[in-house]
């Protein structure tokens, strides 16, 4: 594709445009796109037509967050397409069943650069053995039972990528793959991305276990609000398997590309603060801290005083009577596990961010390794230690 790519001829869905936009995207990088590209892609998506179509609306708004002046975390991981995604009629899939699709596609991008390309298309693959412990990490997410299959030599992988779980043959699945935007050329931006978007799912899916917990509580049923919350607590559990993955991510790569990501930072993660204050209103320090101004929209519904938590509900529960104290005791260990696995999982994190980072700066505008140091000091549910002391 060439700047002067006639996006006047695209009618329709508009997928054939997105996705001839993504191969320059893959070939230059979004921070390297031509201007007169971006204000012909501009003048597409003022048209008429164009804003017809939540998907090309969508699309475009992550392709020119830059050229808008509008560029974060959410338009780097593409998050308002992958959402159209998710809300697609006809089988869509569901936030960990996504969750699980984008990484067995890391693993088919993995294995179509080694095995069908040789690494000779690509900005420098990793070597063989970065290469089979990233295949074997993502396999064990997506695809365990195909694990195995993954032998020590490419040649052993070609049945691998035609036997992984792919997107639903629908609309809305088609335009899962135009939701890789990096903004520079090197080979791992791609399952960089590919991972923090797997990170936004699992947390939309255990903010939304947290949410049933609290709609059990409130019908009165702690057992029914326990098997929620453990539902939540495992999901952390392949929320910190992805942590193996990105470990074997090259430091130098890192370095590269993260240069033109300032201004998109995980800090912006809606859904893991949602996932937070679902769990419990946050203490004022915290709600005042950079990672509750970088989500706006989170910290108001924070602050709403009408606002359900799970702490809430816990606690107006506990004060009325005739609930089975073995139901208590349910939910009570359902709790503590969530409050584990939610501090090893920050733990985990610090440790990477520490190895990747080093002294430098977080790409959110924050100190980096010391302000994750800070989050290690923050608990979901202080009060319902308050309330018990």
């Amino acid at each position: 594709m060439t700047t002067h790519c006639p996006t006047h001829r695209f009618t329709g869905d508009g997928i054939h445009l997105a996705q001839r936009v993504t191969e320059e995207v893959r070939r230059t990088g979004k921070h390297f796109l031509q201007q007169p590209l971006l204000e012909r892609l501009g003048a597409f998506r003022a048209c008429p037509s164009t804003s017809g179509s939540p998907f090309v609306r969508a699309f475009l708004d992550c392709v020119l967050d830059k050229h808008d002046g509008v560029y974060g975390n959410r338009t780097y991981l593409a998050l308002p397409v992958l959402e159209l995604v998710l809300e697609g009629a006809g089988g869509a899939p569901d936030p960990d069943r996504l969750a699980t699709l984008l990484i067995a596609d890391v693993a088919r991008f993995e294995i179509t650069t080694a095995v069908v390309s040789g690494g000779r298309s690509d900005r420098d693959p990793p070597d063989p053995a970065v290469l089979r412990k990233r295949l074997r990490h993502a396999l064990r997410f997506a695809a365990p039972d195909l694990a195995d299959a993954a032998g020590p030599s490419p040649a052993q992988w070609s049945g691998i990528a035609d036997a992984l779980p792919r997107p639903p043959a629908t609309e809305a699945g088609r335009w899962f793959d135009v939701t890789v935007q990096p903004v520079y050329v090197l080979h791992d931006e791609y399952f960089f991305i590919r991972v923090l978007q797997t990170h936004e799912m699992l947390f939309t899916a255990i903010a939304g276990e947290v949410r049933s917990a609290v709609g059990a509580l409130r019908d009165g049923r702690p057992a029914g609000a326990a098997e929620h919350v453990d539902r939540a607590a495992g999901l952390f559990g392949r929320a910190s398997a992805l942590f193996r993955l990105v470990a074997t991510m090259r430091p130098g790569h890192f370095s590269s590309f993260r240069r033109f990501t300032q201004g998109a930072s995980a800090i912006q993660s809606e859904q893991y603060k949602r996932f937070e204050v679902l769990c419990g209103t946050p203490p004022a320090a915290r709600l005042a801290s950079p990672a509750f101004a970088d989500v706006p929209a989170v910290r108001a519904e924070a602050e709403d005083a009408d606002r359900d938590t799970l702490t809430r509900a816990y606690l107006d529960l506990r004060r009325s009577s005739g609930i089975d104290p073995r139901e208590w005791g349910l939910l009570h260990g359902a709790v503590g596990r969530l409050e584990d696995r939610h501090q090893r999982w920050k733990a985990t994190h610090r440790s990477l961010a520490a190895r990747m980072l080093g002294n430098a700066g977080g790409s959110g505008h924050t100190d980096g390794v010391p302000c994750l140091d800070g989050c290690l000091r923050n608990r979901l549910f202080w009060q319902l230690d308050q309330a018990a002391a």
